[in-house]
């Protein structure tokens, strides 16, 4: 009989961004894939691109990231990685919401999108992999049943001038990761959270960050994709005696 296959599922992937080079590096270490996007045509060419290289990758694109697009997203990907074949041993929510505006310009709608991105939707994403997490053994190595990461940001941990419907999301995830990490250390789940300070080098940072003089050829002052993801390898592979819930990433000359 063939081995039973760990699949990783990730939310939130952009072309060149860290969802993407997470699904690459739990690729290389033996994961199939479930990747979900709002951006279809970027989660199309992803999956393609994973599968050219001989690994085993399905699309599956959202409309948004509230509750019920999520629960059912996780009903189709039961469905294309079913039990006992596969199991879910690991998960990212990568997903957010850019929004950065005065507070007297922010609209309610703004702060109501934010939340349903980063709060409503990690919330969901966190419940239905949990309950698939509770039905794998625990792995003999690491001591996992699973393992459940969430990208952070700067704002998750301070506010600034104009991030009054993102800082209270984010602030709102980390809070969420931390409650799940106290709870389900118990059932042998490991629940992380990473706070990225800085500019990640990306297609999307470079469109968005080009009066920046430098940065992207300066690695001194940005993030890498590739580099998250190999430590979000890591925070997956480590032992049940010394599991990390925050990590904490930034460039050598980031401010802080």
């Amino acid at each position: 009989m063939s081995a039973i296959k760990p699949v990783l599922v990730v939310a939130g992937v952009r072309a060149g961004g860290t969802g993407a080079a997470t699904a690459a590096a739990f690729a290389r270490k033996g994961y199939s894939l479930a990747l979900i996007s709002r951006g279809s045509e970027d989660l199309k060419a992803l999956e393609e691109e994973l599968k050219a290289a001989g690994n085993e990758a399905t699309a599956f694109p959202v409309s948004s990231y509230s509750a019920s697009s999520i629960s059912a997203i996780f009903q189709s990907i039961h469905t294309r990685y079913p039990s006992p074949d596969y199991t879910i041993r690991a998960a990212l929510y990568n997903a957010s919401h850019s929004i950065r505006k005065p507070f007297l310009e922010t609209s309610l709608a703004d702060f109501r999108a934010a939340q349903e991105t980063i709060v409503e939707g990690s919330f969901t994403f966190s419940q239905e992999v949990i309950r698939a997490f509770k039905e794998n053994d625990v792995d003999s190595v690491t001591g996992k049943r699973g393992m459940l990461i969430f990208t952070g940001s700067t704002t998750s941990i301070r506010g600034n001038t104009t991030t009054s419907a993102a800082a209270p999301a984010k602030w709102g995830m980390r809070a969420l990761s931390q409650s799940l990490a106290k709870e389900f250390g118990a059932w042998n789940i490991h629940v992380a959270h990473a706070i990225i300070d800085g500019v990640i080098n990306t297609p999307f940072s470079r469109s968005r960050f080009s009066d920046r003089s430098n940065w992207v050829e300066n690695e001194d002052i940005r993030l890498n994709a590739e580099d998250i993801a190999k430590a979000y390898v890591y925070l997956a592979e480590q032992p049940r005696s010394a599991w990390t819930w925050e990590l904490d990433l930034r460039p050598a000359l980031e401010k802080w």
